[in-house]
């Protein structure tokens, strides 16, 4: 589907909800591409995937209210309110930042406030990204070898579902009752079970801790773990659909945004030079005759996770964004909403 095509299917009543809807209408400030057309990767059967923000009104500034996000299933849209998407953005979160790094031809609807987002994406830009796209990263990964769990060796699964667990560690401290790094340890060792060469151990020292935090965070990682002697559902609808392709080429995708992010303090979202790998991976050049990752593309993946190990260590980022002058943005935003002053 060409852009045109995307534009003047908007304006169909398949999407009249994003004129009549109570949270949208006016409100919106962007409308823009998400999903396979944003990043270049479209091919004949990729859907639509609509993206955007919407300004809160009065009511919900002055009374505290948020409505966070309208999702219309039907067209694979979300569009976002303003509040929850600078708290998204704040995080670098993958799904959010991406739109404010899409080609200028991707936005269908930009106002003023909207212009004046995408020209401040820059300070939402931290060491946040090796945590957000990294996780999300090896999520793909930990989806992928679920499935494909015979291409690694024991030692190689193990290592792998450590950095999974790592990763889950990280944001235990924003979920759950804070605790010093080292009070909980994970790390591998000689295999004491049967059958194993390695496996993970773990060293805890916390004291004073809440039982339920505690007993919150233990479930987590242990359902992990039990995850990966199982084969997930949405990995058999994956594969029933040839869709692993589809998430090896999300996963490399991004690595990529997030060097950039690192390296060169961009948010690239149209991945124009690394179209033809992407491409190629997405049409199953580096899938067996099982549909099962070939040994080069996870060779592939280890090569970026040492380029993001060495990025994150060099970067130029702040460890985190400045805080104070996105309050103020977002206080700018939502008092010339309270004014009557967005025109």
């Amino acid at each position: 589907m060409t852009l045109e095509e995307i534009k003047k299917e908007l304006t169909t009543e398949k999407y009249v909800f994003l004129r009549n809807n109570e949270n949208l209408g006016n409100n919106i400030i962007m409308l823009t591409l998400g999903g396979s057309y944003a990043y270049g990767t479209n091919n004949e059967d990729s859907d639509i995937d609509i993206r955007g923000c919407a300004l809160n009104n009065k009511t919900q500034i002055l009374t505290n209210q948020n409505f966070d996000q309208v999702i219309d299933e039907n067209t694979d849209t979300t569009i976002y309110s303003f509040n929850k998407l600078i708290s998204l953005l704040t995080n670098v979160n993958p799904n959010t930042i991406e739109l404010l790094g899409n080609k200028p031809e991707h936005y269908f609807y930009l106002s003023s406030i909207g212009q004046e987002l995408i020209s401040h994406a820059h300070m939402f830009l931290s060491q946040k990204a090796v945590h957000s796209f990294g996780g999300y990263a090896n999520q793909q990964l930990y989806r992928l070898n679920q499935r494909a769990a015979h291409q690694l060796s024991q030692s190689g699964l193990e290592e792998h579902i450590l950095k999974t667990l790592e990763f889950m560690k990280s944001d235990f401290n924003k979920k759950y009752s804070s605790f010093p790094d080292d009070q909980i340890n994970l790390y591998i060792d000689k295999a004491v079970q049967k059958g194993y060469d390695t496996e993970i151990f773990m060293d805890v020292k916390l004291t004073h801790y809440p039982l339920r935090d505690y007993c919150s965070m233990w479930n987590e990682l242990q359902n992990t773990v039990k995850a990966y002697g199982k084969v997930g559902k949405r990995n058999e609808h994956a594969l029933e659909h040839g869709k692993i392709a589809k998430h090896m080429m999300h996963l490399c995708r991004l690595y990529m945004m997030c060097l950039d992010i690192l390296e060169k303090e961009k948010i690239i979202t149209y991945r124009e030079k690394e179209h033809d790998l992407l491409m190629d991976i997405r049409n199953g050049k580096y899938l067996d005759g099982n549909d099962q990752p070939i040994p080069e593309f996870y060779e592939m993946v280890a090569d970026f996770e040492k380029k993001l190990d060495y990025a994150k260590k060099h970067t130029n980022l702040p460890e985190k964004p400045d805080y104070k002058k996105i309050q103020e943005f977002l206080a700018s935003v939502n008092e010339r909403v309270v004014k009557g002053q967005t025109d």
